[in-house]
């Protein structure tokens, strides 16, 4: 129990690290959540400068991956055997939650798309490229990112579970799956706004 304690608080700590804020407080002198979305995650502060907004996103899906290895790290020191895929579940998880709820910023962050795309890139790097390939083709076709964000992020964990690697790990995949809900939560205004045809396509109108 002690290294799931210790997984979870060290993976939050490292995904609630807010780079989108301290970028656009650096370099802009500006809050970036008080304006556009007022999220702190790339498509957000891409919308104060498309450098950042990429910068953003490397180093949001950097703290995930970061979030992974270390967990892998800890439990190879702490457990008996292998590490499960338990705590690498884990460790993302918490990654996500830390970035959707940073204490830095008062629990207000960003929606974890790229926290988790880092994390999960070490746990079932396969999945991740079929779900990346969806995201481009649902986003290409309907011109909406956050729906190719919501598409590839519901199919995941069904690619992860039918790929193979967690036929043996419920554990791991429950974990993992309650990542992707959070992220699918924190995206239910982009699905309101989908439904009513207000949500903005690329190019930043709406259909």
């Amino acid at each position: 129990m002690s290294t799931f304690l210790l997984i979870a608080a060290v993976s939050y700590l490292l995904g609630s690290i807010p780079f989108g804020y301290l970028l656009v407080r650096i370099f802009r002198g500006e809050d970036v959540r008080q304006s556009g979305s007022g999220n702190i995650g790339a498509t957000n502060v891409s919308r104060k400068s498309p450098v950042l907004g990429a910068l953003t996103l490397v180093l949001d899906a950097a703290k995930g991956t970061a979030a992974v290895a270390l967990s892998y790290v800890l439990a190879d020191r702490m457990v008996a055997g292998p590490p499960a895929l338990e705590y690498l579940g884990m460790g993302a998880l918490f990654a996500v939650l830390g970035h959707v709820f940073p204490v830095w910023l008062r629990f207000r962050g960003g929606k974890g798309v790229a926290t988790a795309l880092g994390a999960f890139l070490l746990i079932a790097p396969q999945a991740v490229l079929i779900a990346a390939g969806i995201f481009v083709v649902v986003a290409l076709i309907s011109h909406y990112v956050s729906l190719g964000s919501i598409v590839a992020v519901a199919v995941f964990p069904f690619m992860a579970w039918r790929i193979g690697q967690f036929y043996l790990s419920h554990g791991g995949l429950a974990l993992i799956s309650l990542a992707c809900l959070l992220i699918l939560v924190k995206h239910r205004e982009n699905v309101r706004r989908l439904l009513a045809g207000t949500e903005n396509r690329v190019g930043g109108k709406p259909a």
